[in-house]
């Protein structure tokens, strides 16, 4: 098994109604649990690294990580740049062995986020490598990418049209009422849907990517506060609304936020239930496990992908 591009992942979700889980890793034990739960599930896997993640393990541990997954497991992964923020580094992650980079010029004017995006795509399908790019702005926090609330905005049905189609790009991440974070709704969670259906209708071949869609799972709230957390208040995308989304041409699904919390609650309860250990293995273990089971979770019951077998 290899690494893989998501190109074929796509292509059967896109007719199957189901998505890949995009999960963000930062360390051994994040990926081993991802990696676990999804041999034991039979399902397609991204794994992602963001800029936060390239500073924190730096890239060529994080890539030697994942080629480890492989060699273990016996499955195929994709490994995708999250968020890449120029050229430069889009070019940097596909020359080390991406399969997949993001290119986000979501920050900038139409015509100018067009014209990167595009380069970018030229460079990486020279090189046999898939790009997605994005189209509209998140609220909320994400390593380095923060976007104020208010000025959020969602992605235009004609402009996503005519953003593929000058660019190429493979896929494209929308923006509908999503956001990064543990605390993505103030009020009643909303996603526009209307919206959603009619980009998928200008392109339904294109595979739509939902980023800040963690649903923050009650549960490890919850164990996070009650061993210590200081957590109020926080809100997560409804999993039911991920389901309907998926019919729509959602075909990747980032996860990032629910990871770090049912790590969390996992070391937080271990800790405060055995104050004598300081062996990290004895943490980070049941640590794992649980991310291993929160990750079953999702691609049971929230992306549909279990049993949809081997990337390729």
């Amino acid at each position: 098994m290899a690494l893989v591009t998501s190109k074929y992942m796509f292509e059967k979700a896109l007719t199957n109604d189901h998505a890949i889980g995009a999960f963000n890793v930062n360390n051994m034990e994040i990926i081993q649990g991802i990696v676990d739960a999804a041999q034991a599930e039979n399902s397609g896997l991204i794994l992602q690294v963001s800029a936060g993640a390239r500073k924190y393990a730096k890239p060529a541990y994080l890539l030697k990580l994942v080629e480890a997954a492989i060699i273990d497991t016996g499955i195929d992964i994709c490994l995708h740049l999250d968020h890449g923020e120029d050229f430069d580094i889009c070019k940097k992650c596909v020359d080390d062995g991406f399969t997949s980079v993001m290119i986000d010029g979501s920050g900038h004017p139409l015509n100018e986020n067009i014209e990167i995006t595009k380069k970018v795509v030229e460079y990486a399908h020279s090189k046999g490598v898939v790009v997605e790019a994005e189209l509209g702005k998140l609220a909320g926090i994400e390593d380095n990418v923060s976007v104020d609330a208010r000025q959020a905005t969602f992605t235009d049905p004609d402009e996503a049209a005519e953003f593929v189609q000058k660019t190429g790009v493979d896929s494209l991440a929308i923006a509908i009422g999503t956001s990064h974070g543990a605390y993505k709704f103030k009020g009643d969670p909303y996603l526009d849907f209307e919206r959603l259906k009619k980009i998928h209708f200008l392109i339904p071949n294109v595979p739509l990517v939902l980023h800040g869609a963690s649903t923050v799972l009650p549960e490890f709230v919850a164990k996070c506060n009650e061993y210590g957390g200081d957590l109020p208040g926080t809100r997560g995308v409804p999993e039911e609304m991920i389901l309907e989304a998926v019919k729509y041409g959602v075909c990747k699904v980032n996860i990032d936020t629910d990871l770090r919390l049912a790590m969390t609650a996992e070391i937080r309860k271990h800790l405060k239930e055995h104050p004598e250990n300081f062996d990290p293995r004895k943490y980070l273990g049941p640590a794992r496990e649980a991310i291993k089971g929160m990750v079953q979770h999702k691609i049971k019951n929230v992306l549909n992908s279990s049993g949809t077998g081997s990337p390729r």
